[in-house]
């Protein structure tokens, strides 16, 4: 949905409205909880909000302490009065970014509504996460649920439900467990156990439904936070509300939550180009990501300061990385000329008895189809060392053409078994061309790269 064409945006209540009762927080009026169903793409959950009145799509992020609302363009501001500039930190290399405040928005989730609500309006057009993930992200919100209800997340049937706190009950049965949760400036953390070499480190870790990763942790020599010096490799980690992010990519033995043993887990450690440390909780380790996040079922509860935490079916999962050292983005779309083959039909006969044969014949018809253009690839990769390069087009993978692939079905050949091998066309400049690569074993690689190298 393009908002230009629905003038939404956060207005602003004038004080010429009368006198108003100030409601902040969410509410439910008579209900005890409400479902919402999420598309879960990249291991990120993704929820509908209304802004008033106008339904769009954000990312349901742990991380982040108010509602931060982007992908707009300029004209998408006709409406905002009176608002405040701000400036927000986020992870990535590009320090500070500049936002909107606007105050006195209705928000709607399921049936949970909130008045009065405070919203930073970006309109950097750099700060579009749409195109990575395949889908349309208009913002992120996060502390404004979490704090207002007992927030469960069913990442195995994909919903969250949020309860009235006072009408919650703690889970009980001997499958879940009780972790405590510390709330520092309006996000969660928890502490963990984290094994790299052979001694246990016991680490305080955000708890970041925003992060796509499995665990990130700050690198500490003299706390034995280092990555193992056999099993690493510099890769593109993400990106944040500041600009890309890049650092090592290694292995933990174990991640221990509760009693829950997650083995030969995967780890990042972001360089530090990519974070501010000044910004960051002083007791903070690090950060869990939906990767290991989504191999349970949860309960937030804020209140109390309780994570309620159950394995699901996806508990063994294999953790993977991207073989392919690419990373798409979505980068527009085209027509295509669609093949309908209409059925052959034999033996009818006409009024005068004779056999009548009508030909098979073809159809055509115009689809709108994506594109999705390389903006990453590792430098050491064999999809590198083979020609590929950043804004090459993909035009085929495997003899498919690109088009019919979603974005997530393609990321999923990139995280396959190593030695695997891809084979891609290109567009380059108006010039087709053709590659074939194995997927790489990243842990095998010898040659140590600077980031500047690493991502041309």
């Amino acid at each position: 949905m393009k908002l230009r064409s629905v003038h939404i945006v956060l207005y602003l209540l004038s004080c010429n409205f009368g006198i108003l009762i100030a409601q902040e927080s969410f509410f439910l009026k008579e209900d005890i909880s409400t479902k919402i169903d999420f598309d879960f793409v990249g291991n990120l959950i993704i929820i509908p909000l209304e802004i008033n009145d106008v339904v769009l799509s954000f990312i349901l992020d742990s991380g982040v302490s108010k509602p931060i609302l982007f992908n707009l363009s300029e004209n998408d501001s006709l409406y905002l009065e009176n608002t405040e500039t701000f400036y927000l930190h986020g992870l990535g290399g590009n320090g500070k970014l500049r936002a909107l405040k606007s105050n006195h928005n209705k928000l709607k989730i399921g049936n949970a509504v909130g008045l009065n609500k405070d919203l930073y309006v970006v309109f950097d057009t750099n700060i579009d996460f749409t195109p990575r993930l395949g889908v349309e992200i208009n913002g992120i919100i996060g502390y404004d649920i979490f704090k207002d209800f007992v927030v469960e997340i069913n990442y195995a049937s994909k919903y969250i439900r949020l309860y009235n706190p006072a009408a919650f009950k703690p889970k009980s049965s001997k499958k879940w467990k009780s972790l405590p949760i510390v709330i520092h400036k309006n996000k969660p953390y928890l502490d963990a156990n984290v094994t790299i070499l052979k001694d246990k480190i016991r680490v305080r870790l955000l708890i970041d439904t925003g992060s796509s990763d499995a665990l990130w942790l700050l690198e500490d020599e003299k706390a034995g936070l280092i990555p193992k010096h056999n099993l690493i490799f510099k890769d593109y980690l993400g990106k944040g509300l500041s600009g890309s992010i890049y650092g090592k990519r290694s292995k933990v033995n174990t991640l221990k939550l509760s009693e829950f043993n997650l083995t030969n887990a995967n780890v990042a450690f972001p360089d530090s180009l990519s974070i501010d440390l000044t910004k960051i909780y002083k007791d903070r380790k690090g950060s869990l990501g939906g990767d290991v996040l989504k191999r349970f079922n949860l309960f937030f509860d804020y209140t109390n300061k309780r994570l309620y935490i159950r394995k699901n079916s996806g508990f063994k999962e294999p953790f993977t990385y991207n073989n392919s050292g690419i990373v798409l983005e979505y980068n527009g779309t085209k027509f295509v000329k669609d093949e309908i083959n209409m059925p052959s039909f034999k033996g009818f006969k006409n009024k005068d008895n004779n056999a009548v044969k009508i030909s098979r014949a073809l159809n055509y018809r115009m689809l709108i189809k994506p594109i999705y253009k390389i903006v990453e690839i590792r430098k050491s990769s064999n999809a590198y060392l083979t020609g590929l390069r950043v804004n090459d087009i993909l035009v085929g993978l495997n003899g498919r053409p690109a088009y019919k692939y979603k974005l997530s079905e393609i990321n999923k050949i990139f995280h396959g078994k190593t030695g695997k091998m891809v084979r891609l066309s290109i567009e380059r400049l108006g010039e087709k061309k053709s590659f074939k690569f194995k997927l790489d074993n990243v842990f095998n690689q010898k040659k140590e790269f600077s980031k500047r190298e690493l991502f041309p």
